[in-house]
């Protein structure tokens, strides 16, 4: 329902016409870029970081899941924290402390103070994408949400693509340390830039029309009252589509860890691909994943307007976790080094080409209670992501083998398509509400 017009902090300054939604997208989608300029620059320099902290490749697998850890744990409170106060101050917060931590990476000296760097790293950070969803949940009408959410991961795809690549390139001149330093800087900046334009509410902005404010909230869920108590709690643990998106984001992202944390060691050591071949390889799945984001996001919306939002979530679901797990346990069982290499990064993109539905149905589902559902979701998948670098580490080691935990991925991808049967994004948390 259209809300009427509140007074904001320019009432009397709005423009005739606007589109400032898309400022806050390319706001969000630079979000999440950084994200993933962070969180990938660590599998790249790994090997060096081994090699000098002296570290096994299971203690590097617990370095990788230390952050991962963190980011669960954290990632509901703070999910929580963006719906009560708003997430322009929260997301202010996250990339400051990431990016402090990003920078302190660079002190590391032996395994355990790169355990607690890495854990304090990833407590910071939690929190970053469910508030950003909730900031497009208040952006964005539903239609457009997939879309947005599309090219948000498009950001941090492309980041993630570009970081292999870039970090290659700098370690030829530079420590890894430094390279930990100057990503951490960019934060700042960031930080600097989004406090001072946001806000969490269209109608709070100067630069917002009438008519884009009208836009925005038709449909839109009304402003839930900012007390954590108001959070239901039980009937978001209950609810069917919450668990069903669980589930699903568990398995999405138990694969996804394995391409931002051991690809590039699986490449070099599995398939005998050199370090200038590593990098490229390396950043594939993730710059065919920025296609992946975009159409998926695309594709989720028109069918949604189409034949309503449970077939235009569902099928979208559904469909890229069946073609992500053909194009993983072709990619595994496959001599053919290069050819292994594109399976895989397909497969990468398959998975990813369903994320504009699960964030687009995790605000369906959640409502006026975006950044918890989104947050329980995410904290789900960072299960996933916690136990993934660890497995394949033990796995690798006991059976002297990279096919073993590419062939769990597949089947866990094929999974994930049966999770979704159990969601239905026109139903809501909020709908059983008084």
């Amino acid at each position: 329902m259209h809300q009427a017009p509140s007074a904001g902090p320019f009432p009397g300054n709005r423009p005739a016409r606007s589109r400032t939604r898309y400022r806050v997208l390319a706001f969000c989608a630079s979000l999440a870029a950084l994200t993933y300029l962070d969180r990938v620059c660590i599998s790249v320099t790994a090997s060096a970081m081994r090699e000098e902290l002296g570290l096994s490749q299971v203690q590097m697998g617990f370095v990788f899941s230390a952050f991962t850890l963190a980011y669960g744990l954290f990632e509901i409170p703070t999910g929580a924290w963006g719906d009560r106060i708003g997430a322009r101050k929260v997301i202010t917060r996250i990339v400051v402390w990431w990016s402090a931590f990003t920078v302190l990476t660079a002190s590391a000296y032996n395994y355990a103070s790169l355990l607690v760097i890495r854990f304090l790293f990833g407590a910071g950070e939690a929190g970053a994408w469910p508030n950003a969803a909730r900031t497009l949940s208040r952006w964005f009408p539903s239609t457009e949400r997939g879309t947005a959410q599309g090219i948000f991961f498009m950001g941090a795809h492309l980041a993630g693509g570009v970081t292999p690549i870039l970090v290659t390139g700098m370690m030829g001149f530079m420590s890894w340390r430094a390279v930990f330093v100057v990503f951490g800087c960019i934060g700042f900046v960031w930080t600097f830039a989004w406090y001072r334009w946001m806000r969490d509410e269209p109608r709070e902005h100067h630069a917002v029309s009438e008519d884009e404010c009208h836009l925005i909230e038709t449909g839109r869920v009304a402003q839930a009252s900012h007390r954590l108590e108001g959070v239901p709690w039980r009937r978001i643990l209950t609810n069917r589509s919450v668990m069903g998106l669980c589930g699903m984001y568990f398995t999405q992202t138990y694969g996804f860890y394995f391409y931002i944390t051991w690809l590039p060691t699986y490449l070099e050591e599995a398939r005998g691909f050199s370090a200038a071949s590593m990098g490229l390889l390396a950043g594939m799945p993730l710059l065919l994943s920025v296609v992946a984001d975009l159409f998926g996001g695309i594709t989720t919306d028109r069918l949604s307007k189409r034949f309503g939002l449970r077939f235009g979530r569902v099928s979208v679901g559904v469909g890229s976790f069946l073609l992500a797990s053909v194009f993983m346990l072709a990619g595994a069982g496959i001599e053919q080094p290069v050819l292994a290499a594109a399976f895989i990064a397909i497969a990468a993109a398959w998975s990813n080409f369903l994320l504009g539905a699960s964030w687009g149905a995790a605000v369906d589902v959640g409502g006026s209670h975006a950044g918890v559902v989104s947050a329980f979701m995410n904290t789900a998948g960072q299960v996933g992501g916690m136990l993934s670098p660890v497995i394949l580490a033990f796995v690798v080691e006991r059976f002297a083998s990279w096919a073993a935990p590419l062939y769990v991925t597949g089947v866990l991808y094929f999974l994930g398509a049966i999770c979704w049967l159990f969601v239905n994004p026109s139903k809501g948390v909020d709908a059983r509400e008084g």
